[in-house]
């Protein structure tokens, strides 16, 4: 029998697991005179007198211990921290110390990161499990070490899932300066006259909030139109400051083009046929200049029309495509394969040479 007036060691330092605070915390509450114990005259097996709860421990340890007494044991104390908590609880932890000492040195045995989250996260499985743990059925010790084990193996996944930090990572730096929105942006073009505040409330409305252009309009008393116009001119001033600009940080610049794209920055192109001989190519062509400042106004002025060059044809079809075509009625009338001759139709020249008789 231990002395039971001997003062346990310290609750834990530093460099201790929660465990052994648990530990800690169940020699305690079983030293002294009054040590947290059972009545033993309860529970047949048991002595009958007081046992205190490490005594109690051992006994349930013993190989010849029949299941049926430690399931009655264990109810009794798994409804006492129900009522009571506090040293109950602590007492049920005590108890159950064996049990949740090994689940976490087999956890943790080839863990080469820091166990204390794994030992937390299994006395925590335990404590979470006492208060719903069904007592009618047998083995209550063996369902409260598996919801530890269960609740441990989840912590050590987790911290097997997660990234190894690396001490090249951290580092000490600059707080990043509050850059890179569009409403600093135009603030510092309003600043260097670019563009009028009320033209920056406009682009700003518009293009970054959900507001339409025509509402926008009606704000301002003036048609839409008109308001189209404002902001097509304070965008392309907007964009030059911002290129103007282009020596400052990469995270103030902002994507103008994008944002314009829908106006002023559109390309409209057509698909044309051109007859070359006898082979028909389609090819797409501008309708309209690519300037950055291309308007009605200035539509054709930078690039002059041009008139049409003829296809030069190429040696050996030149009787064929100077042949004329056939009327569509004409073509579409015959009913015979052998060719019908058109008068004013000039007759194919044969680019052959002499054949050998």
């Amino acid at each position: 029998m231990q002395d039971r007036n001997r003062i346990p060691r310290a609750a834990f330092g530093p460099t201790d697991m929660p465990l052994d605070a648990a530990r800690s915390a169940f020699g305690w509450l079983v030293t002294g005179p009054e040590p947290l114990s059972v009545d033993g005259r309860e529970f047949a097996g048991l002595p009958d007198r007081t046992v205190p709860l490490d005594e109690v421990r051992q006994r349930l340890l013993r190989r010849r211990c029949p299941q049926p007494v430690r399931d009655a044991v264990w109810a009794h104390l798994v409804r006492r921290s129900r009522a009571e908590a506090g040293a109950s609880t602590v007492g049920c932890v005590g108890v159950a110390l064996p049990a949740l000492t090994g689940i976490a040195a087999k956890l943790t045995a080839r863990f080469a990161g820091d166990p204390r989250d794994i030992h937390a996260a299994v006395l925590a499985g335990f404590l979470a499990e006492l208060p719903v743990i069904d007592l009618a059925r047998p083995r209550i010790m063996l369902r409260l070490r598996w919801a530890a084990y269960r609740a441990g193996h989840t912590c050590l996944r987790e911290s097997l899932d997660a990234p190894t930090p690396s001490a090249r990572a951290f580092h000490s730096a600059a707080p990043p300066a509050p850059a890179g929105h569009p409403d600093l942006v135009m603030a510092r073009a309003v600043t260097a006259g670019a563009i009028t505040p009320v033209e920056a409330e406009l682009i700003g409305s518009t293009r970054l909030e959900e507001v339409s252009l025509a509402e926008a309009a009606a704000r301002r008393g003036t048609g839409y139109e008109a308001a189209k116009k404002a902001r097509q001119r304070a965008e392309h001033r907007l964009v030059a400051f911002v290129r103007e600009h282009q020596s400052e940080p990469d995270d103030d610049q902002l994507d103008l083009d994008a944002m314009t794209a829908d106006d002023s920055r559109r390309t409209h192109r057509v698909t044309v046929e051109v007859a070359s001989g006898t082979h028909r190519r389609r090819v797409r062509r501008r309708m309209s200049p690519d300037a950055p400042h291309g308007g009605v106004q200035v539509r054709g002025r930078d690039h002059p029309v041009h008139s049409r060059v003829p296809h030069s044809p190429k040696s050996g079809d030149g009787s064929r495509s100077q042949r004329p075509r056939p009327p569509a009625a004409e073509s579409a009338g015959r009913t015979s394969s052998r060719p019908v001759e058109t008068s004013g139709r000039t007759p194919r020249q044969s680019t052959e040479g002499p054949r050998c008789a």
